[in-house]
């Protein structure tokens, strides 16, 4: 399963990563955007724009995470041998480097996102690219990043500990030797995304309240100002708020993002 089952998946169709972790994004928002609404104001607002994007997200997330995977694994010859799982710590850094490239790739994104589920009316932003072009006429282009240092205080380790617990989970429901099932995937995918989501949640509360501040929301001078502020007129219970909803709904999403994904990266390297 991923790369670490062997070479085959990254050196005989390195595209299979890419094009599999798009589909794979593209179902795990079918499966959990309703549920993400729910923690802001409307059910479905928003859903198209992420849809469309969850795609490129994905996709530079498993892609990346193969690539930098590959890459220490074939550094060190004698860690990776065809059938030989890889060692947990290269999964590990693999897993915090495809965060950072997906922070890079993906905060724009993430920030329109935000926006557009936070506005309890649709009178300040019509739409994704209305969004954009507003805050790039009221903040400029760095507008575009606000929140992207807590977006990468939270993805850059958390994406470590999605993909390294999905591999032990695996590894430990496999028979040595064998593929590993369905039921295998789906609980090694659902376990991947609540692990995360624990670790994650605490700073995905400060990412969305930073991202918010510009919209009209309360103005933070930055990461440590809106964790100080938050916690001394919250308590610390808040940045646990969201943490339930967010374990419930990264079970099933990340169980059919997994499953979905090595279905399809199998099937397109003829596996």
């Amino acid at each position: 399963m991923l790369c670490s089952q062997g070479v085959n998946l990254c050196k005989v169709m390195p595209s299979s990563e890419y094009i599999a972790g798009s589909v794979s994004g593209a179902l795990g928002v079918v499966v959990g955007h309703p549920m993400d609404t729910v923690k802001l104001h409307g059910f479905l607002k928003g859903m198209a724009f992420p849809a469309l994007t969850s795609g490129l997200s994905n996709s530079a997330i498993f892609g990346s995470y193969c690539s930098a995977l590959d890459y220490l694994t074939r550094s060190r010859p004698g860690d990776r041998v065809k059938g030989k799982d890889a060692p947990a710590a290269h999964v590990f850094a693999s897993g915090c480097f495809s965060g950072l490239v997906g922070v890079v790739i993906m905060a724009p994104v993430d920030l329109v996102k935000v926006r557009l589920q936070g506005q309890a009316s649709g009178e300040r932003y019509r739409g994704p690219l209305h969004c954009v072009s507003t805050i790039l006429r009221e903040e400029g282009p760095r507008g575009l990043y606000r929140g992207a240092l807590a977006l990468a205080l939270r993805d850059v380790p958390c994406y470590g500990l999605y993909f390294l617990p999905y591999e032990l989970v695996r590894r430990a429901l496999t028979e040595p030797g064998t593929q590993s099932g369905t039921l295998a995937v789906l609980m090694a995918g659902g376990s991947a995304g609540v692990v995360t989501w624990a670790c994650a949640t605490p700073m995905d509360v400060v990412k969305a309240r930073l991202q918010l501040s510009g919209a009209g929301g309360r103005h933070y001078r930055g990461v440590a100002h809106c964790i100080l502020v938050s916690a001394r007129e919250e308590g610390p219970r808040v940045f646990f708020r969201g943490l339930l909803l967010n374990s419930a709904r990264a079970f099933p999403v990340n169980a059919i993002t997994f499953l979905s994904y090595e279905s399809l990266a199998r099937t397109l390297r003829g596996g």
